[in-house]
């Protein structure tokens, strides 16, 4: 795909049996490993489709590495968080050409850094239903104001990570206050789409404390908008990894947001109950 077809990536597509269409979990992590035979049969099990694709294959996980889409699009200026979640987009151009695939019940998922991207990807992408990150913090669904002991700060990610984001973003290290905008927004920018943001308490490093706060702080605006029951929240002991039985959890929420189905899991159960919201406004009535 791209200019010249410039760019190649991989993906595993696996479709369950039967005559379909199925709903399609997109997730990016491909880059990591294979994909799990448990997670195959747990996803095909469920009648859910799972487009398992390299994100890395579109632009490296590396601060020196210009191929991919930097060398095809050389007056870039993107990073390579905003370059990944443009391969989701290239996915879902490729699944709605297949029979397969329910057109409107694209899911886009994807695990810490892969969380991020989904995120982003999901926010600028009207065609995913649901959007799901996982354990993915900073620069994810977290906070950047409201940061959770031992949490990761702009500060250390764009040290670590600088390649993830715009190259200017760098200006608000230690000027947080001057910061136009929080993940809430970019949560916000779901609706009236569904949003779930899956978290472990253990992982203190993606700050679910701050994550609870970006999810209530977006809910506002679903509840504007009517669909209050569109944003979820789900938090599990233990800590970084998003396993089968967090698979589980997001299609149970897509069980019930695509399909209509009664599933006993909540969504509305908050970790941190008696935390001080960071944030005074409320949306305006209707």
């Amino acid at each position: 795909m791209g200019p010249q077809q410039g760019i190649l990536f991989h993906m595993d597509l696996v479709i369950p049996p039967g005559a379909g269409p199925f709903p399609a979990i997109v997730r990016g992590d491909l880059g990591w490993g294979p994909t799990q035979p448990e997670l195959i049969e747990a996803v095909a099990k469920r009648g859910y489709i799972l487009a398992h694709f390299a994100r890395v294959n579109i632009v490296a996980d590396d601060a020196k590495d210009r191929t991919g889409a930097y060398r095809v699009y050389p007056d870039h200026d993107f990073g390579a968080l905003a370059a990944w979640a443009w391969g989701f987009h290239r996915v879902a151009d490729y699944l709605l050409t297949l029979d397969a695939v329910a057109k409107d019940k694209l899911i886009a998922t994807g695990h810490s850094r892969g969380g991020k991207a989904a995120l982003l990807a999901g926010a600028l992408d009207e065609r995913f239903a649901v959007t799901a990150p996982n354990n993915s913090g900073c620069g994810g669904a977290g906070c950047y104001r409201l940061q959770a002991p031992k949490s990761e700060d702009l500060k250390a990610i764009l040290k670590n990570f600088p390649h993830w984001f715009q190259k200017d973003f760098s200006r608000f290290i230690d000027r947080i206050d001057r910061l136009p905008f929080d993940q809430h927004e970019l949560k916000a920018l779901v609706a009236p789409r569904a949003l779930l943001s899956t978290e472990a308490l253990g992982d203190l490093w993606a700050n679910p404390l701050g994550t609870q706060q970006t999810h209530t702080a977006a809910k506002e605006v679903f509840a504007f908008l009517g669909v209050p029951d569109r944003i979820g929240i789900h938090f599990r002991e233990g800590g970084h990894a998003q396993g089968v039985d967090d698979f589980h959890v997001l299609m149970d929420f897509c069980d019930r947001q695509l399909l209509g189905k009664t599933v006993e899991r909540r969504f509305d159960r908050l970790a941190f109950p008696d935390a001080e919201k960071g944030y005074t406004w409320t949306a305006p009535s209707r």
